[in-house]
């Protein structure tokens, strides 16, 4: 597709396109340098590209704002800065910037820069010549370099020490660097996109971060929220972690489990969340996680239902399970009769009496759920 152009107007013209997309126009001139034409790149954007990992998902003002700019973000070329509290999901964040950009097939490089002490910074960063140093007795293809074709993420970036600061900044400048112990410059061509929690405006008052830089990095920021902020995104959030969890195949939240999730704070944020699920897991004895197997300091949390209450009776006291998500109704008998057949203890005519269905029936229902499932307690 072209672009033309009409005196002051542009029209662009497109065939059989639909969706979300980013449009870049280059100017094809002629011999006397003007405008006749404009070539038009479009980039289709990818819904699912913040739709990959649980903590991707939301349907709160909040994080809808957020996968907002990451589509706007995504097939871009800024430089991308995201900030946010620890583990409100900053690198799934810069990943699935990366699915959506030009480099999608090239690599994704993470790099955490609180984890690797200053001394080897340099090295695992640019890489090594032999001979560099005590121990390079080979050459070593650094992170930067393997990053060439893809996106380069720098997560904790405020801890990058003063001395590499100047480096980097003169890397996403120029384009080059030199491996440690090298004289020749190298070209890497990479999308970068950095991520911190710490307040680098303030970093920078301090002098304890470049100035420079700071502007360098913060082209495009977008703000994660903590999870304690779109604690309506809770819901879905659970049941994607759920369904990621080897040891949660199968698994159920009730709704007393749901609501008490609901009043916490999170100040570990998602991965918090994701421990407690995966510890409540652990502990569940079938396929519901119950309030009791969350960790204590989820119980009796201001603005819980209380016990009694609509909605908000423990499994172990109501006449049937909770239920906190919409499942298909042969699975719910299932559930149900698996619960009922072991709340009665093997005393069928009495559950059938409480079901108000015959005996035969009873029975009946019973053998095919033997047949479709191992959990069935035999009589």
């Amino acid at each position: 597709d072209t672009c033309q152009r009409s005196g002051t107007d542009q029209h662009v013209v497109h065939s059989g396109t639909s969706g979300n997309a980013q449009i870049d126009l280059y100017p094809i001139r002629n011999d006397n340098a003007e405008v006749v034409y404009f070539l038009e790149l479009l980039i289709l954007i990818p819904q699912s590209v913040v739709q990959s990992a649980p903590a991707m998902v939301g349907n709160s003002p909040a994080w809808q704002d957020v996968t907002a700019l990451i589509r706007r973000a995504a097939p871009s070329e800024a430089v991308v800065l995201l900030l946010g509290e620890s583990g409100t999901g900053k690198e799934l964040a810069a990943a699935a910037i990366h699915q959506g950009s030009r480099v999608r097939n090239g690599p994704f490089v993470a790099v955490d820069c609180s984890g690797l002490p200053e001394t080897l910074f340099e090295s695992e960063l640019f890489g090594h010549e032999k001979g560099a140093f005590t121990g390079a007795h080979s050459r070593k293809i650094g992170l930067v370099e393997a990053a060439n074709g893809g996106t380069l993420f720098l997560d904790e970036i405020g801890d990058i020490p003063l001395s590499l600061q100047v480096k980097l900044l003169r890397l996403l400048e120029t384009g080059y660097f030199r491996r440690v112990g090298g004289v020749e410059p190298i070209r890497s061509q990479f999308r970068l996109i950095s991520a911190t929690h710490r307040p680098l405006e303030r970093m920078v008052e301090e002098e304890r971060f470049r100035q420079d830089l700071y502007y360098r990095l913060n082209t495009f920021p977008i703000v994660l929220p903590a999870l304690r902020e779109r604690l309506e995104d809770i819901p879905p959030l659970a049941k994607a972690i759920l369904q990621r969890l080897p040891v949660a195949k199968g698994l159920h939240l009730h709704a007393g489990a749901l609501d008490m999730l609901q009043h916490y704070d999170y100040p570990g944020n998602i991965r918090e969340l994701r421990n407690i699920l995966e510890r409540a897991a652990l502990l569940a004895d079938d396929i519901w996680i119950l309030p009791e197997h969350l960790p204590a300091n989820l119980q009796h949390l201001p603005g819980q239902k209380k016990p009694g209450t609509a909605n908000a009776v423990s499994a172990r006291q109501s006449s049937a399970p909770g239920v906190a998500e919409i499942i298909p109704l042969a699975e719910l008998e299932e559930q149900y009769l698996r619960w009922a057949r072991g709340s009665y203890g093997g005393d069928r005519r009495s559950l059938a009496q409480r079901l108000g269905v015959s005996e035969r029936t009873l029975y009946r229902k019973l053998d095919a759920l033997r047949s479709h499932t191992e959990h069935v307690v035999e009589p």
